[in-house]
């Protein structure tokens, strides 16, 4: 596989979100380590809270079904995570769930099938100094969980309002170097799973 597909989503659908401003500067490091990217609004996705009444009287909603459809056609993912309160925010935990359950008319492109075995990557931001480092641990779990092989390398940013520069890059050398890491390590593993 010459070009793995990276889907890059944010944990916030909040206009000024600095998660948001973090996944963008995701996608040249990725462009560059080889992948094809697709940067997805989870705003774009609007589900209602899951439950399991609503999803046996309803079924699945339209705009999960369309992003089961994304994961399922990606060869890995990065999930860029804002804290709150210390862990996963309700946006992206909402979002996870809702995609891991199966759809009876796909379920090769639904359920576990849209993370097991692919590659995954955890990004935080924080405009506090420790840049969402605890929410790394829980997403990983939870990914981990899904079947996604989580890969080591990842990033905190803290005081990220003051880190992204207007051209989507860290502002910090050494901050961009170990996102240009996390995004050759994903990519390459994306790639070795998926050849």
């Amino acid at each position: 596989m010459s070009s793995p597909n990276i889907l890059v989503m944010a944990g916030s659908a909040r206009r000024e979100s600095l998660a948001r401003r973090l996944a963008q500067a995701c996608v040249a490091p990725l462009q560059h380590a080889g992948a094809e990217v697709n940067l997805l609004e989870l705003g774009d996705y609007p589900a209602p809270l899951y439950h399991g009444d609503l999803e046996a009287a309803s079924g699945l909603p339209d705009c999960i079904v369309s992003l089961q459809q994304q994961l399922a056609a990606c060869d890995g993912l990065l999930v860029v995570n804002p804290e709150y309160n210390g862990s996963i925010t309700p946006l992206l935990k909402n979002t996870l769930d809702w995609c891991s359950r199966p759809n009876p008319e796909d379920p090769a492109r639904s359920g576990g099938a849209v993370y097991a075995g692919r590659a995954a990557a955890v990004l935080a931001t924080s405009p506090g100094p420790l840049g969402g480092m605890r929410v790394l641990f829980h997403v990983r779990d939870i990914l981990g969980y899904l079947g996604m092989q989580v890969i080591p390398q990842q990033l905190a940013v803290g005081r990220a309002h003051e880190a992204i520069g207007p051209d989507h890059l860290l502002l910090d050398p050494k901050q961009q170097a170990t996102l240009d890491g996390v995004a050759k390590a994903l990519v390459d593993t994306a790639r070795r799973l998926r050849a």
